[in-house]
Parts: structure tokens; C-alpha cells; sequence
């Protein structure tokens, strides 16, 4: 099956599986898939879907990768800039944004929601480097957040069950911490990779603990990346199986995705939550070395 457009895909599948009883199929496709792919299930280009009990197709032929992840990326870029311009509006008045609103809006839950990552991060850095790193950290979580949560809204996938959109975030914070840590230790963030013993006589042991370092501090790009990934992958297979499952159960099963779009939106929030820690917590050790030295 091709990586066309989610609507064209569920529009064909929907048309067959009515119209012959989830069986027929529509233009060489088999209906199935095509629903599939509208409520949330992703299948390759075979038009297997991912069974939990059979093999998986290869995950670069998924179609939440490669091009519909970049157009679901997009998505989420332009839902935020446009969210922001209208929270903007709101607080370029200065003397208006010291009241606070009554109710819960837009900019309520921008206000809430930047508060707690700064609150996270000046917990585990302090008040003046959660400041300043707050804008690379806040767009993160932002961006993690509204991608998580695109997948719970049938029709769509989640960015972040991409492995190219979440190494490159993981790609981003890894470079970051290395850039920083560089600029605010200088050689002395290099020098503690060899170890606390700097002298020719502990060099196998430093060189030891060096590729041990080194080997570290690569493979925490790729443990953001597979973590957020692969719970994001999971969490949306999941869901995928209980909105396929209500559709075949018609108007008795609409309660049945209710309880996973629940679990689903806690793990949404824990996602974006645990990789945003894990972020401040490599640029603050980063930074920190300096007066360890």
C-alpha cells in the first residue's frame, strides 16, 4: 500500500469495509487496512497490519514514518506558532497580562503549563540556568507534549512513534549539553571523560574509563529517541486495537477506547515529562563540571 494522505486512505478503506462487510476491497486495497489506518492502526505497504501476536513489518516501511511523520511534524509546528501568536496577543500588554484570567484558556494552560517546566528544571539546575536553557527545554516539552497528543485524535499519528522525529529531538539536546558544556568548562569538560586520576601512571585505566564515557554519553541521544518512540509506538498500537475493536462492535462498543484514551493521555503528559527531565539533567551535569574541577 502507498504512503498516501491518511483521509485518502481512510476514505477508500471506510467505502469498502461498508460496503462489503469489512471484506471487499477498493481499488486493489483491502478494506481493513484502510480503516485501520483511519482509527489509529499502522500496517506496511503489504498492507499487513502490526499484529501483536505475528511479526512486525519493517519499521521503515511503517507509514507513521518517512514522509507522513514529516507532514504530521509539520502539523504540530503550525498548530503551535499559531496557539502562541494567540497567546501573544493576550500578554504583549504587559500591564493586561498581570491579571490573570478567571477561567481556563489558551493562555491559562501556556502560563501553567510553562511554569511547571520551568518549576521542573530549576529543581534539578537552579533558578538562573533553568532561565536561561528554559527556551530550548519548554520547546521540547511543547513540541513533545502536542505530538503525543495528536495521537489520540483518530485519523492522525503521533510524530513522536517516528524514530527519525525523536532522535533528532534526542540528536538536538545531546548536542546542546555538549555545545554548553564546552563553552562554560572549556577543556575541563573533555578532561573528566578520563576519570578523577590524571597521571601517566593510571593512563589504561584512563583511556578505559574514557571509551566507557564516551560510549555513555552517545548512547543517551538514542535512549530519549527509543524510549519516547517506542511508548508512543506502543500507546498508539493500543489505542488503535480498542477504536478498531468499537468500530466492529458499532454503537455497543463506543465506551471501549474511553478507559486507553485515559491511560493514553496520562501517557501523553509522562512522556513529554520524563524526556524533559532527562534532558536537564544532561545539561546540568554538563554545565556543572567546572566546579568540580
Amino acid at each position: 500500500m502507498g504512503h498516501g494522505s491518511w483521509f485518502s486512505h481512510f476514505f477508500t478503506g471506510l467505502f469498502a469495509w461498508v460496503n462489503g462487510g469489512g471484506h471487499a476491497e477498493a481499488h486493489g486495497e483491502d478494506a481493513w487496512p484502510g480503516l485501520m489506518h483511519f482509527m489509529g492502526w499502522p500496517f506496511n505497504d503489504e498492507g499487513q497490519t502490526w499484529g501483536l501476536l505475528g511479526a512486525p513489518a519493517d519499521i521503515a516501511h511503517n507509514t507513521g514514518h518517512g514522509a507522513e511523520a514529516f507532514i504530521h511534524v509539520v502539523l504540530v509546528f503550525l498548530i503551535l506558532t499559531a496557539l502562541s501568536g494567540l497567546v501573544y496577543g493576550k500578554i504583549k500588554d504587559s500591564h493586561q497580562a498581570l491579571i490573570p484570567e478567571d477561567t481556563l484558556t489558551m493562555r491559562t494552560f501556556f502560563e501553567l503549563f510553562v511554569g511547571a517546566v520551568y518549576g521542573l528544571m530549576k529543581d534539578v539546575m537552579g533558578a538562573k540556568p533553568a532561565r536561561y536553557f528554559l527556551p530550548l527545554i519548554g520547546t521540547c516539552a511543547f513540541f513533545i507534549l502536542f505530538s503525543n497528543s495528536l495521537g489520540l485524535v483518530p485519523g492522525f499519528l503521533p510524530p513522536t512513534s517516528s524514530m527519525s522525529v525523536t532522535l533528532a529531538c534526542g540528536g538536538i539536546i545531546f548536542i546542546a549539553t555538549h555545545i554548553y558544556g564546552l563553552k562554560e568548562n572549556g577543556f575541563n569538560h573533555i578532561k573528566h571523560l578520563f576519570g578523577p586520576i590524571i597521571a601517566w601512571y593510571a593512563l589504561p585505566l584512563m583511556l578505559l574509563i574514557f571509551m566507557i564515557e564516551v560510549i555513555s554519553h552517545l548512547v543517551r541521544p538514542m535512549s530519549l529517541a527509543i524510549r519516547l518512540m517506542a511508548n508512543m509506538f506502543a500507546d498508539h498500537t493500543v489505542l488503535g486495537i480498542f477504536m478498531g475493536l468499537s468500530v466492529m462492535a458499532g454503537l455497543g462498543g463506543f465506551l471501549l477506547p474511553v478507559p486507553v484514551l485515559l491511560l493514553g493521555s496520562l501517557v501523553v503528559v509522562v512522556q513529554a515529562l520524563v524526556f524533559c527531565l532527562l534532558a536537564t539533567v544532561y545539561i546540568a551535569m554538563a554545565i556543572e563540571h567546572a566546579e568540580e574541577h
